[in-house]
């Protein structure tokens, strides 16, 4: 009996080493790119992270925008931002010329064949007058009425207490997802179109303060350039300014072999009526960039598409003259560069994303607000690939939802294509699964595909 109960112990053990082999050699299986794309971060700090906790505004333009506002005594100063700022998010692209002339022909038709079917007596000249006057009155009826931006000093202190915190969020963000992936990048010098208050700068001292030694802000705005400059020294008119090497201009430089490190135009190609113009504008300020261009917009359908016209002038488009060859290559956040798949589905929808941050402390402005936004990067140093061999990137373009051992993801993938995967530790390793739990909305996540039953094409 004693020699059965040995033997049955004996037993026992090998099949727990056996298993225990077995788990050890699975769990080696699982986890052995953790080395390459961990690179020896904490799962939560892994290199696809790229999202900030609540961002605020640095303390000195704190101050120095608060000093401003309250000695510009602006009537109803909230509920003026507040308007301006549903004003700018619901703002669309103006009506092309070419897309108005067809609409007035299509309805000057159709307005004739309804004549034409009644057959009365009236007069051909008399019926033409009235058909003109009808597509006049649906066409104001029905186009979008746009109109630029004027702003003079009053208009520039209302939109610095709606816009100012979550542009500089928005913008910040952006900027991170070059920092944290290209931490080498040291800019010296920086072109800001459309600069408005200067947060761009703000924003990029921020991230390369100890290197930026020029940074030239453009805005056909003087009461706004006005405004930027007040914010730099303080509210102070005989104080130096906080950050140094700061040059105002009403127009672009002219020549165009001067180029700088970063190029950024944030919230500006809205406030460029036609998509020829635009495309001008990106091509210029392309020529302009030695290393990276930032366009960030409003993540609205409009701000994402603007953003997509400039995406594909950049890819597709040869400029005769090129002072400088290097061509365009997508850095964020697209981890392709074929077409957007979110335009390519029926019922279309932004790709955004949103920051948290603090704003400006007015009447009536929460302790919290959150930014949503578009962006887009592209570079002159070539397209940005996966550095771990048999690792995939792929960009969350929702919330993570985190269940019980397993969390969904929305990602938009290398392959151009959106797709919904559900991640569990059993079947993509325990490092993807705590990466892709530890990520949110806006990261990258490395995670290959595998498995058939959890991978659904996204069809939106």
């Amino acid at each position: 009996m004693a020699l059965r109960s040995y033997g049955a112990c004996v037993l026992c053990q090998k099949a727990f080493v056996v298993r225990m082999m077995y788990r050890g050699m699975s769990a080696a299986a699982h986890t052995q790119p953790q080395a390459n794309f961990l690179k020896g971060q904490v799962h939560r700090k892994h290199q696809g992270v790229t999202n900030l906790k609540t961002v605020r505004l640095p303390e000195e333009l704190q101050v120095a925008a608060r000093s401003i506002i309250h000695g510009a005594q602006v009537n109803r100063l909230t509920d003026r931002a507040q308007s301006l700022t549903n004003f700018l998010w619901s703002r669309k692209r103006a009506v092309e010329n070419s897309t108005l002339r067809k609409k007035a022909v299509s309805l000057e038709k159709e307005l004739w064949e309804k004549a034409m079917e009644k057959r009365g007596d009236i007069d051909e000249q008399v019926l033409a007058d009235r058909i003109r006057k009808k597509v006049f009155s649906e066409l104001r009826r029905t186009t979008y009425h746009w109109t630029p931006m004027k702003y003079d000093e009053e208009l520039g202190v209302v939109y610095m207490a709606a816009r100012m915190a979550g542009g500089y969020a928005a913008v910040r963000r952006a900027m991170n997802e070059i920092k944290k992936r290209d931490p080498s990048f040291a800019p010296q010098s920086l072109l800001d179109f459309g600069s408005g208050l200067g947060t761009v700068v703000w924003a990029s001292h921020s991230c390369w303060g100890d290197t930026l030694k020029e940074m030239v802000c453009v805005d056909s705005s003087g009461p706004m350039n006005i405004l930027a400059e007040r914010l730099l020294k303080g509210d102070d008119e005989q104080a130096e300014p906080h950050i140094k090497q700061v040059y105002f201009r009403q127009f672009l430089p002219v020549s165009p072999k001067v180029q700088f490190d970063l190029v950024v135009a944030a919230f500006t190609l809205s406030e460029i009526p036609s998509v020829k113009e635009r495309e001008d504008v990106v091509l210029t300020l392309w020529r302009k960039t030695s290393s990276y261009l930032v366009l960030v917009e409003n993540g609205t359908r409009e701000g994402h598409q603007m953003l997509m016209e400039a995406r594909d002038t950049l890819l597709k488009k040869q400029e005769q003259t090129l002072h400088d060859t290097r061509p365009a290559s997508v850095f964020a956040p697209c981890p392709h560069e074929a077409m957007c798949p979110k335009l390519a589905v029926e019922h279309i929808t932004p790709c955004n994303f949103q920051q948290q941050y603090k704003p400006l402390p007015l009447p009536r402005h929460s302790d919290q607000a959150i930014e949503k936004f578009s962006y887009l990067i592209l570079t002159r140093t070539g397209p940005a690939e996966a550095e771990t061999e048999g690792v995939d990137w792929a960009r969350l373009i929702a919330p993570v939802q985190r269940r019980t051992r397993h969390v969904h993801c929305r990602l938009c993938c290398p392959d151009g294509q959106l797709q919904h995967l559900v991640v569990t530790a059993r079947k993509h390793s325990r490092d993807v699964y705590r990466c892709a739990r530890s990520s949110d909305w806006g990261d990258q996540v490395p995670i290959i595909p595998k498995v058939d039953d959890d991978v659904q094409t996204d069809s939106e």
